[in-house]
């Protein structure tokens, strides 16, 4: 199974001014998910898991600052990953990982009787 992950990072919460800048970004409301590009579900669509959260970012060295207009959903994500840490990255994807091995392999299914 070759999982794929994809980071949507393009909602932040700005101050409107901040040490003579503009929109600077403080907060990022992120979304990681994780797409199986190998294992198909009943309906043929790859099997999917996410995660989300939202993470402060400091605004304390503005000396890298780049403009709102100039931003990148790439930008912000480096933010965000160096933010919560590459082991917290890492144990986020393992648990993706795990909701889609789950969702291949179920090791619980919930039954209705049917009377």
């Amino acid at each position: 199974m070759a999982i794929g992950y994809t980071w949507d990072c393009k909602t932040c919460d700005t101050y409107p001014t901040k040490s003579g800048k503009s929109n600077v970004v403080y907060n990022v409301h992120w979304r990681l998910t994780a797409t199986d590009d190998t294992n198909k579900d009943s309906d043929g669509n790859n099997w999917t898991a996410e995660t989300y959260g939202s993470q402060n970012v400091s605004t304390d060295d503005l000396s890298s600052f780049i403009n709102w207009s100039s931003l990148t959903n790439s930008d912000v994500q480096g933010w965000v990953e160096t933010a919560l840490t590459a082991d917290k990255v890492t144990a986020m994807k393992t648990g993706l990982d795990a909701q889609i091995a789950e969702k291949i392999t179920p090791t619980s299914v919930t039954k209705t009787l049917s009377s």
